[in-house]
């Protein structure tokens, strides 16, 4: 067994002979690059034909190229120098050889390349994303491929001429988030090679669906920011550039403060040096004023029009790491960059501020922390600064979120980063004192999942939460010990979270924006409460959303697009069991006075089942009434009735587990954006459950008709052979054509599905149905039309119940039936 591989670092080809037990450079074989220095390299060895082998070279004096090798690596020739192929070698240089034919071969960079012909020529196979960095060849059929990019994974079953869609998975990497003052709120995040977005936080539609989407200018890198007292206004960052955005007229315009274009140039060339997520924010107490991190804090209240500095220089500037481009010229390039492919795209920016944030609770107290290991708080609005870095943080550390907290002006969190120098242990710091201490806050935290964002509960002091590398960790003693709170999160990369409305917004990088519903929860989640037998948490206040009654039927989510979810429509109600309780567990949800609207239970045979397992179980309820009483088998024509939803109020939920009982009240709300007043939503209510009633009445009444058709023709029976005979049946004949006219006057009893209603008119039930459908489809008050065909309606109804009656005092009276029920 013999195999090739490249250097730790991508700078050497070596070669063994034994399995991989010793090594040997092969770098310097006859036909490979001459010099002193390599880039990095990709290398890939033909399954078909072992003596072939290709390898994709950075190297000095043009050299750089794809090489192939037809004797195990002993002898080389370059096939091809294609700038295509070998643009950005420390980004890309991916190679792959075919499954099957050893003249085929694939480069993959910004586009994917394909050789059919020994890497002579390559033909572009356009694929649905940008940014290739990985690709499969199925081993016994290699038309079938999948390939990795920037956008996501796509699949090909034809060598490469077609592909998937990459809009079937959530693969965003959201750099921040941020949240607008809209309800419900929308997130904004700007993708890794994509577009800025904003989408929202539910949706009427049942779920989140691409229509919902937009770009908010900006570009794939760094902050967004929303005007508070506007939301259509959004302030996005693009690599070292910044957008202001207009999302009435679609306007987008370039706002920065000093437009002149960077690429390739180095830190040192900048006159602001703007790192790729550079901050941008606007003050949580001055709506007009933006603000924006470079190496030193810049400052506009003229939405980016004109712009002033408010700091001196808050980083190292250590001078051996801003380096200068050099100017054209075979000496120059050699001195000051070396011989291979450099890049400077913005990423690589040094010595920048990194994080920036002002108090939410004190005007003018500002933290900035730099990507080169500092510090800095200002108490006078930018007007003096003070180095307060930590001395327990190591030197060169990357100060990734710095979080004032919301309780304390003096009080503030940082979150830092040292995996770039292979140093892959978590950073986080509090202090109490505006930075004249700090303390080290990592316990419970492994030694290799580096932290990236911390932030303090608005509501509940000392509850943390932080954001690793693979996932998110909670403290509830200030950073004393952490545990995991990963629940269903994909293990992933956390670069931001914020909080909004009582949830916890996620930034992941590879697997979009999540929300963290619970953290009302949290809050309440102590030491007494975890260890008590029985814990019953209060719920959250509910929103009454126009959307909670009946999904949406389609929608916009019918189609293979991606879909965000909606959050729970109900009132979600949490309970700790200390262990599985013996005996049967109920819920019960009751009005403000104490009468039981609705009950469930953990022995429920059918319908919503209340959870028995020991630690934390959760519950919704759909906020209805009970449904009225239908008769089995009956159709409507389209809405089958259901119960009202509770109107805006105060409510309890009641748990009862082996014998005792436990109380929490809870608010359901309106919708902030409607304007029905209380009075309208009791009308509404009122109205509702008399044609719930109503509809129950109907069945009820059939029911006991169906009932005493039995009985009369039981009494036609028994009266056979009798002198009374012939009178009894003559009478009995003419009670149940009546019978069958009431009943044919409240329900249509000729249906056997649906669309039956087609042939077979609607009758009464059916009739308060759609009404009761057309009535609570808003959240608007009932129309006087509604409530004209309501009694329209309920007077045809009681005639029909009033001709019962009639026959229960008079025929039926006369067959010896007046009481039946």
């Amino acid at each position: 067994p013999w195999g090739l591989r490249s250097g730790g670092d991508g700078s050497g080809l070596f070669r063994s002979t034994d399995g991989g037990d010793t090594w040997t450079e092969i770098t310097r074989n006859p036909g490979l690059p001459t010099g002193t220095t390599r880039g990095r390299i990709g290398v890939a060895v033909t399954p078909v034909n072992p003596q072939r082998v290709w390898a994709i070279i950075d190297a000095e004096n043009r050299q750089k190229g794809v090489y192939r090798s037809d004797d195990a690596g002993a002898t080389w020739q370059r096939v091809s120098d294609h700038g295509s192929l070998t643009q950005r070698p420390w980004y890309y240089h991916h190679i792959y050889a075919d499954t099957k034919d050893p003249e085929t071969v694939y480069v993959l960079n910004t586009g994917l390349w394909k050789s059919t012909d020994g890497g002579k020529t390559f033909r572009n196979f356009p694929q649905p994303h940008g940014d290739n960095h990985d690709l499969w060849i199925d081993p016994n059929d290699p038309s079938r491929l999948i390939n990795a990019n920037d956008g996501g994974a796509t699949v090909s079953l034809n060598g490469g001429k077609t592909w998937s869609s990459i809009l079937n998975q959530p693969t965003a990497q959201l750099y921040h988030v941020t949240t607008d003052m809209r309800f419900p709120y929308r997130l904004y995040g700007a993708q890794q090679d994509n577009s800025t977005i904003s989408v929202p936080s539910r949706s009427p539609f049942g779920e989140i669906t691409q229509v919902e989407w937009y770009a908010v200018g900006g570009g794939e890198a760094g902050y967004v920011a929303v005007d508070p007292e506007d939301p259509e206004i959004v302030f996005a960052a693009d690599h070292w550039w910044l957008t202001r955005y207009d999302n009435r007229t679609k306007d987008v315009k370039w706002i920065s403060p000093w437009p002149e274009l960077y690429y390739g140039w180095g830190a040192g060339d900048l006159k602001y040096r703007l790192q790729w997520t550079h901050p941008v924010l606007i003050s949580p107490h001055d709506p007009n004023a933006l603000y924006l991190g470079s190496h030193v804090v810049l400052k506009s209240t003229d939405e980016g029009h004109s712009w002033q500095v408010v700091s001196p220089d808050l980083t190292r500037a250590d001078p051996e790491k801003l380096e200068k481009a050099p100017r054209l010229g075979r000496e120059q390039i050699g001195k000051y960059w070396g011989p291979i492919t450099r890049d400077a795209s913005g990423i690589e920016h040094y010595g920048v501020i990194f994080t920036l944030a002002e108090s939410p609770v004190q005007k003018g107290l500002w933290w900035a922390g730099s990507d080169d290991g500092l510090i800095h708080v200002s108490r006078d609005d930018g007007k003096t600064w003070q180095n307060v870095t930590p001395k327990e943080v190591p030197e060169w550390a990357l100060m990734s979120i710095i979080n004032p907290s919301p309780h304390d002006p003096a009080s503030a969190y940082v979150a830092a980063t040292r995996y770039k120098l292979q140093d892959n242990r978590p950073y986080l710091y509090k202090t109490s004192d505006h930075g004249r201490s700090w303390t080290k806050i990592t316990t419970g935290i492994p030694d290799d999942d580096f932290t990236r964002v911390i932030r303090e509960d608005p509501e509940r002091r000392g509850l943390l939460y932080a954001g690793t590398e693979t996932g998110i960790y909670v403290s509830f003693d200030d950073g004393a010990n952490w545990q995991r709170l990963q629940l269903n999160l994909p293990v992933v990369p956390i670069h931001d979270f914020v909080f909004k409305d009582g949830e916890l917004a996620i930034a992941s990088h590879g697997r979009s924006f999540w929300i963290f519903d619970d953290a009302h929860v949290l809050r309440q989640l102590t030491p007494e409460a975890l260890a008590s037998s029985v814990h019953l948490f209060k719920p959250r206040r509910t929103v009454r959303f126009q959307d909670n009654r009946r999904p949406a039927a389609g929608g916009l989510g019918s189609t293979p697009e991606p879909v965000g979810e909606n959050p729970l429509n109900g009132v979600v109600v949490q309970y700790h069991l200390g262990q599985r309780p013996s005996g049967e567990v109920k819920l019960a949800f009751l009005e403000a006075g104490g009468q039981v609207i609705q009950e469930f239970s953990s022995a429920a045979t059918s319908g919503p089942k209340v959870l028995t397992e020991a630690g934390t179980n959760r519950f919704e309820w759909n906020m209805l009434y009970p449904a009225p009483f239908v008769l089995p088998g009956t159709f409507f024509m389209r809405y089958r009735p259901v119960g009202p939803q509770a109107p805006p109020g105060t409510y309890q939920v009641r748990l009862s587990v082996d014998g005792r009982a436990y109380t929490q009240s809870f608010e359901i709300v309106k919708d902030p954006r409607l304007p029905t007043t209380p009075q309208q939503f009791a009308e509404q209510h009122r109205l509702l459950i008399a044609i719930r009633d109503n509809i129950s009445k109907i069945h009820q009444t059939v029911g006991e008709v169906r009932s005493l058709r039995s009985r009369v023709e039981e009494a036609a029976r028994k009266a056979q052979g009798t002198r009374d005979a012939q009178r009894v049946k003559t009478l009995a004949d003419a009670v149940q054509n009546k019978l069958w006219e009431v009943e044919d006057g409240l329900i249509q009893f000729r249906a056997r599905g649906n669309q039956d209603l087609l042939n077979y008119p609607p009758m009464l039930d059916d009739k308060f149905s759609t009404l009761a459908f057309f009535i609570e489809g808003s959240d608007l008050p009932p129309t006087t039309g509604d409530h004209a065909v309501f009694e329209d309606l309920t007077r045809r109804m009681n005639s029909e119940i009033a001709k019962l009656e009639a026959l229960k005092k008079g025929e039926l009276a006369q067959l010896g039936l007046p009481a039946v029920q």
